[in-house]
């Protein structure tokens, strides 16, 4: 049999071409009641609309936006160039891709770059922040707008968020508490844990996750209170030396936030490499540097470009009212270390 067609689903519903495309477009100007009409006579021919083929024919253009922190942290600058791979790439499915960016830390100035985005600019948005009561609400307000939303790296899971793209930060944490306990060999130890920020929830996860692991299996030893370097050099620097100062017992530090600049400035003049168990995550120039020397032992890492385009895949799929495959947009987690790196 023929696939069903809109001119189908016109004469079965009794109404004009021009009517069930704005059903199908969800435009304004038609009754409840033959809006039902029509998604009646969809259900009972079985129509699937090709999308594609519908957005090519209207010349339809996707505008996504991407909100990111200014930091000078790598991992953002890793996500950019992601970003702008990704956008060579998309030209060809007819992707806009802009970037929105707001002082790292500053939650007003976050709010009032997502005041600038509305369903009128964009068709979807993909954001790298933390949560607060200020950024829930310019969600609900974008959400109301229409415009469809994903969480980038970090969850966003008290928000009207579509979806999160991203690795299971609580199970990144877990890993690297079974590699930390291994690199011990099961032997007594003080573990330092550097974070960025104990406000962003991807690095509350992981530290949830290293806990439970340590807690668990690595009992023999000890994890020391979160240290916070928010993303700042200088600030790193002096938490990670007054710990390695007010603790010489230190024998592995767990850096989990985005950042290992500072970390590696501070350990190259103290510790040889192998000195001390280093796990940290994301893979940049600055760990990969660390890795080829010996200062890390490994890395956990998330496939970037991965996370971008998925991204975007599910923000046009979101745009267009259709579902997404799940497996095709599930973040792993990578452990690189130094035999491994690509």
């Amino acid at each position: 049999m023929a696939r069903p067609t809109v001119n189908d689903i016109a004469r079965a519903a009794g109404v004009s071409l021009a009517t069930v495309d704005r059903v199908l477009n969800q435009r304004p100007g038609v009754t409840d009641k033959t809006v039902g009409r029509v998604n009646a006579a969809i259900d009972a021919l079985g129509y699937v609309r090709d999308v594609t083929a519908a957005n090519l024919a209207r010349q339809r253009r996707y505008r996504m936006t991407f909100v990111l922190p200014e930091t000078p942290v790598l991992f953002v600058g890793t996500l950019r160039e992601a970003i702008a791979e990704a956008v060579r790439g998309s030209a060809a499915d007819r992707t806009d891709v802009r970037i929105v960016t707001f002082p790292a830390g500053n939650p007003h100035a976050l709010v009032r770059s997502l005041r600038t985005i509305s369903r009128a600019n964009t068709d979807g948005m993909a954001i790298f922040a933390p949560e607060t009561p200020h950024v829930r609400d310019a969600i609900a307000r974008l959400k109301a707008d229409g415009v469809p939303i994903v969480a980038l790296v970090s969850d966003l899971p008290n928000t009207d968020r579509d979806h999160f793209v991203g690795i299971d930060n609580v199970a990144a944490g877990r890993t690297a508490g079974v590699l930390m306990g291994k690199f011990h060999g099961r032997q007594p130890g003080t573990v330092m844990v550097l974070v960025s920020s104990m406000q962003a929830r991807d690095n509350v996860e992981r530290r949830l996750g290293f806990d439970r692991v340590m807690a668990e299996r690595f009992p023999l030893i000890e994890v020391l209170p979160s240290v916070e370097g928010h993303d700042d050099d200088a600030v790193t620097a002096r938490v990670v030396s007054e710990v390695l100062d007010g603790r010489p017992d230190v024998t592995g530090i767990y850096s989990v936030g985005h950042g290992s600049r500072a970390l590696l400035d501070v350990l190259r003049p103290r510790i040889a490499p192998g000195g001390l168990s280093v796990v940290a995550h994301e893979l940049t120039k600055v760990t990969r540097e660390a890795l080829t020397s010996g200062m890390f032992d490994a890395v956990i890492s998330q496939n970037v470009g991965h996370i971008v385009r998925s991204a975007i895949r599910v923000l046009r799929a979101k745009s267009d009212g259709l579902g997404i495959v799940q497996s095709q947009e599930r973040i792993r987690i990578e452990i690189v270390v130094q035999e491994n790196l690509p």
